[in-house]
């Protein structure tokens, strides 16, 4: 009887495949990748052609020895690694180390960890697919070239230790563009006005919202126009001119892409795109459950696709058909496609088995594997479920040539939302007595209701906003959100406080030293050209050399015109007048993971340190002490009193020492303008009248 051999990446998705083969098969894992660019020297020889400098991956010497003896006993090898271009590359530096050729290997891939998929796999096992593999190598020379040649420029600027990367950095640069939008963003005043009108035979007001003139909507942006519209309204008689009847659809969702079930896990779940990621792998590779044994739950976690196989879809239509009713199956083709480039060779993220419920499940998960199992699968069966529907209402209400509208919409049939609402589901607007309104309709007038607003800054980046962002500018893939947010995060770059991203005063630094000597690297435009190109050679119509040769010397280029800036740049460490307690020196200014400190320019024979609170040269509004610039635990920055706690002054906005001239509230800086705090005011200066 023939022997085989089948590599995959990590023991449990062995040990998940081992129980649909025979006998004659042997499941083994590589543990991840077995060969990578050395961490001692860039690897890559720009001299000759940019070839490679790959080598064994320290403490996967017995891993080799143990697959090269197994391979020796088989009659045939099947590399089963992950099916998307990482996973590709494994195999082909698999097949190096281990020497094998294409008679005796092949690599089969597989979306999802069934019998039948595995068995089918194998009965179409193919070469190794050099396109993918060269556009895995191009993306990682790419990265190694950025990572190798700016960080020392970092460490020799800011501190030891940083890192700059083609992906992460634009990603920095998203996040500080938005801080500095909302930095400098100035609140605009606006009002509302609504008005509550007695319906003959209604217990309950109607209460209509203000949409401007009979010809046009008009936006109220003072208390001087909200006075003039109420003296034209004084003594109006109101009649309803239209009654819209009608109904209206909410589309079923999409089946997830690893986008979507990233930017949905952080938003249902609070999950990390990481904690999302590790999970889903989990649930991918084989869990244990009770009756069925070892398992994998969900499809390929790492896709841009919506596309579902026929056998799936057919499952879920018959599961609704069964379980719900008839009219809940959408009779549509919902296999829909987008203009952009998508990893089309995989399916949408979905349960393996439908009829595996969450409920059937859920003793042999974790408490967070079966959170996450729930949402995939309920998010997947809803995607096949009909549209919810709506009966909707509208009214137009005029007096004295301006106009009030009032709206309401009512649930008729639940659709897919019988299984699956997501969070920002919108509210269903019922108002009863909107039913019975027509134009013939007597309202009687009861009372206005004004009320005054601000506009609200751009909110700051969460891990699913910036996700969906990368995702619309087209910069990295699937596979790099989790671990670029993630490494921006553990750089400290970036500080994560209740689901908001804030940019610490070290990657404002490294933002800033990057714009400026690295602009094509931090460029969004030129970044997403980049995947274009990187996508190219996956397809087979882009030579991957020819995108790292024709990268690297305007990389070069630009470390050597940084080089000579920095050479200008006196780079010693800044002086304070803050004396050293342990010996007397004056203290020096140095950057740590959290900022700025002081420490003793003594080091290492004196290895004082101090916490570095930078004045800002405004008195505090309260006491008349110092403000300084104070960070919370994790790190995001604020304005606070050096008198703290006997004062508890403190502002996200940096104090301008002036107080408002209308409220005597504290005035703070926003771009060129300084606005008062106080949100009942709005009062807006510009900085040269000060």
């Amino acid at each position: 009887m023939p022997k085989y051999l089948v590599i995959v990446e990590s023991p449990a998705k062995a040990k998940t495949i081992k129980k649909f083969l025979g006998n004659n098969y042997e499941v083994l894992a590589s543990n991840g990748h077995v060969r990578d660019l050395p961490k001692s020297q860039m690897g890559i020889d720009v001299e000759n052609g940019f070839e490679p400098k790959y080598i064994t991956i320290r403490g996967k010497g017995d891993l080799l020895a143990k697959l090269r003896k197994e391979v020796k006993k088989a009659d045939k090898v099947y590399l089963a690694t992950d099916p998307d271009r990482e996973g590709e590359a494994i195999s082909w530096h698999l097949s190096q180390t281990l020497k094998l050729d294409d008679k005796s290997a092949s690599r089969i891939t597989f979306n999802e960890i069934t019998k039948n998929a595995i068995k089918n796999s194998i009965k179409e096992a193919r070469d190794i697919d050099m396109n993918l593999v060269d556009s895995q190598q191009a993306r990682r020379m790419l990265d190694r070239m950025v990572g190798y040649k700016i960080s020392p420029l970092l460490w020799a600027k800011v501190k030891r230790g940083l890192s700059a990367g083609r992906v992460q950095s634009v990603a920095l640069r998203i996040i500080c563009d938005r801080e500095e939008e909302i930095n400098d963003f100035v609140p605009k005043e606006y009002w509302n006005l609504d008005a509550s009108f007695k319906v003959k035979g209604e217990k309950k007001s109607l209460v209509a919202k203000f949409y401007g003139d009979t010809k046009k909507k008009i936006s109220i942006e003072s208390k001087e126009e909200m006075d003039k519209i109420l003296a034209d309204l004084k003594g109006a008689q109101f009649k309803i001119t239209e009654v819209k009847r009608g109904e209206r659809q909410k589309k079923s969702p999409l089946p997830f892409t690893t986008s979507t079930l990233q930017q949905e896990a952080a938003k249902l779940l609070n999950f990390s795109t990481q904690k999302t990621m590790r999970i889903a792998q989990q649930l991918y590779e084989g869990v244990d459950v009770k009756g069925h044994g070892t398992i994998g739950l969900i499809s390929y976690l790492r896709t841009d696709s919506i596309r579902v196989s026929e056998e799936a879809d057919t499952a879920a239509r018959e599961f609704i058909k069964t379980q719900y009713k008839p009219e809940y199956v959408n009779s549509q083709d919902v296999n829909k496609t987008t203009g952009k480039k998508i990893q089309d060779a995989h399916e949408a993220i979905r349960p393996t088995y439908v009829d595996l419920t969450p409920v059937i499940v859920k003793e042999s998960l974790s408490r967070e594997q079966f959170r996450l199992y729930q949402l995939i699968w309920k998010r997947f069966i809803a995607s096949r479920m009909q549209p919810a529907k709506y009966e909707t209402s509208t009214a137009k209400i005029d007096g004295n040539g301006y106009r009030f509208t009032v709206a309401s919409s009512k649930l008729i049939f639940d659709g897919f939302m019988a299984v699956y609402a997501s969070e920002d589901e919108e509210e269903e607007n019922t108002t009863s007595n909107m039913m019975s309104l027509s134009e013939e309709t007597q309202l009687t007038f009861e009372e206005f209701n004004s009320s005054q607003h601000f506009t609200q800054a751009p909110p700051h980046y969460t891990e699913a906003a910036l996700v969906k962002t990368l995702e619309e500018l087209g910069i990295g893939r699937p596979s790099t959100y989790a671990p670029t947010i993630t490494t921006i995060i553990a750089r400290r770059y970036v500080i994560k406080e209740n689901k908001n991203l804030y940019v610490t005063e070290l990657g404002e630094a490294v933002n800033r030293i990057m714009k400026q000597a690295f602009p094509t690297i931090v460029d969004v435009n030129f970044t997403v050209n980049l995947e274009a190109l990187l996508d190219g050679v996956e397809d087979g119509v882009v030579n991957w050399k020819t995108v790292v040769s024709n990268f690297y010397p305007d990389l070069e280029s630009a470390v050597q015109d940084a080089e000579k800036q920095l050479e200008q740049i006196t780079i010693e460490d800044e002086k304070t007048d803050v004396i050293c307690s342990e010996c007397g020196r004056n203290m020096v200014i140095k950057y740590g993971p959290h900022g700025k400190f002081l420490a003793c320019p003594g080091f290492p024979d004196c290895r004082n340190t101090k916490p570095y609170f930078e004045k800002i040269g405004v008195a505090c509004p309260l006491c008349g002490s110092d403000i300084i610039i104070k960070k919370t635990k994790k790190g995001r920055r604020f304005y606070g009193c050096e008198n703290n706690p006997e004062c508890e002054f403190m502002s996200w906005q940096k104090p301008s020492g002036k107080l408002c001239p209308i409220c005597n509230g504290i005035m703070v800086e926003k771009g060129q303008k300084l606005v008062c705090v106080n949100e009942g005011c709005g009062h807006v200066e510009n900085k040269e009248q000060n």
